[in-house]
C-alpha cells in the first residue's frame, strides 16, 4: 500500500480541522483519552423497576 500524502496546514485562521489549527498555533491539542480499565464490562442501564 503506498503511503499516504502529507497534509499541508491551511493557513488561514477559519481551518475547520482541529489539526491544522494546532500547527497554526491557534488551538491547543485535544488531550488523549485514559485507556479503558476493562473495556469488556456490561454497561450499567437502570433496572427496568427504576425510572430512566
Amino acid at each position: 500500500m503506498p503511503d499516504p500524502i502529507p497534509l499541508r496546514p491551511r493557513r488561514d485562521d477559519t481551518a475547520a480541522d482541529v489539526r491544522s489549527l494546532v500547527q497554526l498555533g491557534q488551538e491547543d491539542p485535544p488531550p488523549v483519552p485514559a485507556p479503558a480499565t476493562n473495556p469488556f464490562l456490561e454497561p450499567d442501564w437502570p433496572a427496568d423497576d427504576e425510572p430512566a
